[in-house]
């Protein structure tokens, strides 16, 4: 599909990448509809629709899992971008059930009215996720590149966090992740994020549709649900500093992400609609830079003003990777994709934003769910 979309369908659009993607395609000209179940965890009680959703955005309050709701929504979309999913690689481990109702079975229900072809989609976007790779990628300055990452729980009881290189035990250093190493998840939030991806992909190609999976790093920015436990980690540590508490890191604190800005995502969303150089295909959507979670909640408490140290924990969570960051060479080489904001930007931007915020604090209680179910040790 080349050029500017006519008509968007957003799934999960009035969520915090969502909105910021159909403030995006209004500005361009094409008309926007989302369609949401606005999650009470996410989006608070009342399901009522977000002061910042925009008001020319079409809202059709609903679930993605039903079929006669996706059938309607699709009316006369030449677009469909599916973000609707339910986030958190923690909860995941024990609301497994709802996770994969929410994410695999309801991504099911909308390729399924998308195959009978009654419809006038031209392009489907779905938003896959760094999770899926499990642990980044490593190299061994002996053995050179891993060719499979695993920290045993023997080693994290031990604190001995960073992984070594299962040939000769030296300590691994972790490089770029590219869209090629294998995809070894290990969360159930992860397992559900491959399977959008590869059934999205999969009946994109049965069908003739062309079809994008966006491979979305840690992204953060205004908007973030700040009262959900279970989002990003910018969003959970600006959610206790804002309540004058410390940010709860595990294991050392030095674990690296690639901390992507939400504007960032928006432009990769984009340019995977206009051209077709990436369809049937999955790339990888970061900064190609690696920032220590510690780093992040200092950052964080200076710029918010909060005198406040990150409370290291020194315990390890079931699921959790120590390192991974993109590989952003195929996005670049195909879409012509190129990180605008830095971290420095990023965390500016979303400060100014967190300053007008009064979130409520539920990362204890989330941490305590995990413990008492021994997800946590």
């Amino acid at each position: 599909m080349n050029g500017m979309a006519k008509r968007v369908l957003i799934t999960g659009g009035a969520g915090f990448i969502g909105s910021h993607l159909a403030d995006a395609l209004l500005a361009e000209g094409a008309k926007v509809r989302v369609l949401d179940a606005l999650v009470p965890q996410v989006h608070g009680a009342g399901r009522k629709r977000p002061s910042y959703l925009h008001p020319k955005a079409e809202l059709i309050v609903g679930d993605a899992g039903n079929l006669p709701v996706v059938t309607r929504c699709l009316k006369n979309v030449d677009v469909v971008v599916h973000f609707a999913a339910a986030v958190g690689v923690g909860q995941s481990m024990y609301e497994i059930a709802s996770y994969v109702a929410s994410n695999t079975q309801a991504t099911a229900n909308l390729l399924q009215v998308l195959s009978r072809k009654k419809h006038k989609v031209r392009k489907l976007i779905v938003a896959s996720s760094m999770s899926i790779y499990g642990e980044g990628a490593y190299r061994c300055a002996r053995c050179g590149p891993l060719a499979s990452a695993f920290r045993a729980d023997a080693s994290l009881m031990a604190k001995q966090w960073e992984m070594a290189c299962p040939s000769c035990s030296t300590p691994a250093a972790a490089v770029p992740t590219p869209e090629t190493k294998a995809l070894d998840p290990s969360s159930i939030y992860a397992i559900t994020k491959r399977d959008q991806e590869e059934m999205c992909l999969c009946v994109g190609r049965a069908y003739g549709l062309p079809t994008v999976a966006l491979r979305f790093f840690n992204v953060y920015g205004e908007r973030q649900a700040l009262s959900n436990p279970y989002t990003g980690v910018a969003a959970i540590f600006a959610s206790r500093l804002l309540n004058g508490q410390p940010p709860l890191i595990y294991e050392d604190g030095r674990q690296s992400r690639d901390f992507v800005h939400v504007s960032d995502v928006v432009q990769a969303v984009l340019l995977a609609i206009r051209k077709p150089d990436a369809d049937y295909q999955a790339l990888n959507v970061g900064t190609g830079r690696a920032t220590a979670v510690n780093d992040v909640a200092v950052v964080l408490a200076k710029s918010l003003g909060r005198a406040i140290q990150p409370k290291i924990l020194k315990t390890f969570r079931a699921g959790d990777i120590r390192h991974c960051v993109a590989d952003i060479t195929k996005i670049t080489d195909r879409l012509g994709y190129r990180p605008q904001v830095s971290f420095e930007e990023g965390m500016t931007r979303l400060t100014a934003w967190l300053c007008s915020q009064k979130p409520k604090d539920r990362t204890a209680r989330a941490a305590s769910q995990l413990t008492v179910r021994g997800l946590v040790r």
